[in-house]
């Protein structure tokens, strides 16, 4: 799928926590798509038959180690660049525990207010398809 750049379906899900701030990440340099930049959403593929929520929750869960929370939805869209082309159903959540990392996933992370994750914006690189679907994030404010 990545090979061919064939469409498919995605979740991302924005995790704060009950101060507001964003968990933001960096990618792992062998990531296939859009390697070793920022992202402050975690998500991924959706597996054949799997629903959206569920996927979420999945992905949540490898990525960040994000459980036992509802993920509440923000919206779909479709994103498409040379690299990807998906349809995405969009989440947020409010979540105070522990991060995991998923090794192979992420290299480095932190709870961001968004007046830094702002700031970060500018002066990092970040994955266009999260800033596309989901900046500002304003949306995800709760």
């Amino acid at each position: 799928m990545r090979a061919r750049n064939l469409r498919h379906a995605a979740t991302a899900v924005v995790v704060r926590n009950s101060a507001g701030d964003v968990y933001v990440h960096r990618r792992t340099d062998t990531k296939d798509v859009f390697p070793g930049r920022h992202d402050f959403a975690a998500g991924g593929v959706l597996q054949v038959g799997e629903a959206p929520y569920d996927a979420a929750v999945r992905e949540a869960e490898e990525e960040l180690g994000v459980t036992g929370v509802p993920l509440e939805p923000l919206g779909e869209a479709d994103y498409a660049d040379d690299h990807t082309s998906y349809h995405a159903f969009c989440f947020t959540c409010v979540y105070d525990g522990p991060i995991t990392w998923q090794p192979e996933e992420v290299a480095w992370g932190a709870w961001v207010p968004v007046a830094e994750l702002r700031a970060m914006v500018e002066r990092e690189e970040f994955v266009p398809d999260t800033l596309a679907l989901l900046w500002p994030l304003d949306r995800s404010s709760g």
